[in-house]
């Protein structure tokens, strides 16, 4: 399990941070920008962070910042805990078990960066997301 912040604007800055305190590489980084033609960000977001990890010891810090089609930004709600399961089902099972009596962000589907993924609150209030990275065909 993984944690995942979002930031409103500065996510890299705080990542450069990061990463000058816990030393190593980002395994990924990639701005709005970088999506499909077809995503729904405006000219001025597509320079914001959609996706950074950076690997620190058995865990990944990943994060993003805020865009106009997820939810409002705030300070308490601006973290989730990201699970990378090994299977479809896996992810289906959690995905019903966890957000059962919650609100879903993100229905699972399949995502263009390679995943089968979901988003979703619990019925605690906590923020969560299960991917499950498919494999290459």
């Amino acid at each position: 399990m993984n944690t995942y912040l979002t930031f409103d604007g500065n996510c890299r800055e705080a990542f450069e941070f990061y990463r000058s305190v816990f030393g190593g590489e980002f395994a990924d980084f990639q701005t709005f920008g970088d999506g499909p033609p077809d995503m729904p960000v405006s000219e001025e977001e597509k320079g914001r962070v959609m996706h950074v990890s950076l690997p620190i010891g058995s865990s990944v810090l990943m994060g993003s910042d805020s865009s106009s089609f997820g939810p409002p930004l705030a300070v308490g709600n601006n973290f989730s805990l990201s699970i990378e399961v090994t299977s479809r089902e896996q992810c289906d099972e959690l995905f019903a078990k966890l957000s059962a009596g919650g609100s879903v962000v993100m229905p699972l589907g399949e995502m263009f960066w390679g995943a089968y993924f979901g988003q979703w609150t619990d019925r605690f209030g906590i923020n969560w997301m299960v991917n499950y990275t498919l494999p290459k065909e």
